[in-house]
C-alpha cells in the first residue's frame, strides 16, 4: 500500500511500549465511544491486521459470569474497525454491512482479538464498491478460540 493511513500514521507515531497503545486506545475510543464499553487496549496495528485485548469486567460480564456474547461481538468490531481505518487508504472509504458470529465457547476470562486480511487489497481497483469480509477469532487466556466474526465491509472510493 502506497498511502499510510491517518489512524496507522498515528500508531506510528507513539511509542511502542503499553503508554503508546493506552494513548492510541483511548484515542479510538473517544473517537469511538461505544468501543469503550470493553475497555479495548490496541496492542498491535499494522495494514491487513489489528490486536486488541480488553479485560474481563463487571461492565461485560452476562448472568453467567462470562464474558458477554454482545460485548464479544463489540470487541470483534473494534478490531476490524481499526484494522479497516489502518488499511482502506484515504482515497475509498468504509463502512460495516454485516457480521457472521460463531460463539463457540463460554469465555470465562479477558480476551484477545485478532482481525487479519489474508492478503491486502490493491485498492487502485475499487473503482467501485466492492465488500470485504474482515475475519476475526477471539481467543480467551488459554489460546481457545471463543467466539468467530467475519464481518463484511462495503469499501467504496471516496469520490
Amino acid at each position: 500500500m502506497s498511502t499510510v493511513t491517518p489512524t496507522y500514521r498515528a500508531w506510528q507515531r507513539l511509542p511502542h511500549n503499553a503508554l503508546g497503545s493506552a494513548l492510541f486506545s483511548l484515542g479510538m475510543c473517544v473517537r469511538v465511544p461505544y468501543f469503550a464499553t470493553v475497555l479495548p487496549r490496541v496492542t498491535a496495528l499494522e495494514p491487513g491486521r489489528c490486536e486488541i485485548r480488553a479485560p474481563k469486567w463487571w461492565g461485560v460480564r452476562n448472568h453467567l459470569g462470562t464474558f458477554h456474547a454482545i460485548a464479544a461481538c463489540n470487541l470483534a468490531e473494534a478490531a476490524m474497525g481499526m484494522l479497516a481505518e489502518a488499511t482502506v487508504p484515504p482515497t475509498h472509504r468504509w463502512i460495516p454491512k454485516a457480521m457472521h458470529t460463531q460463539y463457540l465457547a463460554k469465555a470465562s476470562t479477558a480476551l484477545h482479538a485478532v482481525a487479519t486480511l489474508p492478503t491486502v487489497p490493491d485498492f487502485t481497483a475499487v473503482t467501485e464498491g466492492t465488500e470485504l469480509v474482515v475475519p476475526v477469532s477471539i481467543r480467551d487466556r488459554d489460546g481457545t478460540e471463543v467466539v468467530h466474526a467475519d464481518i463484511t465491509i462495503w469499501v467504496t472510493p471516496a469520490s
